[in-house]
């Protein structure tokens, strides 16, 4: 398990994409040929509301950390995660490992329940897609973040490194 340290909260604060302030901004600047993941339960509904599907979606049925009563309902596969808040668990990164691989065989879209926080999601995203990736995430009461995860795999990977490892 890798725990997020408290000097490294700022840090991931910071957009690692394109900070849109409006949803139909972000969706506009979408390029139609990549593989979408989405991250968080407003983000994936607001894209499953306009008629994007993410081929991986990453929920954890909170917003804000309360309780979220949004139905995320499309053709996904549904897989599940256990990862407590400030974590980024052996369960969610081998989870999105196989999402990612399975999606890109198969072309069936997944989404992930995550049983505690899915926030820190994005990094182990970034890592481990290919390049033709767009992420979108929640920048809370900000906006959304569009990101290429090729142009941010390095820093994902830095970050990364500086999480103290648990076993």
């Amino acid at each position: 398990m890798l725990i997020l340290q408290k000097e490294l909260r700022y840090a991931l604060k910071k957009p690692l994409g394109n900070l849109y302030s409006s949803f139909s901004e972000a969706k506009d600047s979408l390029p139609h040929d990549k593989f979408i993941i989405s991250v968080g339960d407003v983000t994936t509904r607001n894209l499953i509301e306009s008629g994007v599907y993410p081929h991986l979606g990453i929920i954890d049925q909170r917003i804000q950390r309360k309780d979220s009563d949004h139905q995320i309902d499309y053709n996904a596969e549904i897989l599940n995660a256990q990862n407590p808040p400030g974590t980024i668990t052996k369960s969610l990164w081998e989870t999105i490992e196989l999402a990612l691989s399975s999606s890109k065989k198969s072309e069936k879209n997944f989404l992930i329940i995550v049983d505690g926080e899915e926030d820190l999601a994005v990094l182990p995203c970034i890592i481990l897609s290919s390049e033709d990736t767009i992420i979108l995430y929640g920048q809370p009461n900000e906006g959304v973040v569009v990101v290429n995860a090729s142009d941010v795999k390095e820093k994902a990977e830095e970050l990364i490194n500086k999480f103290e490892e648990a076993y």
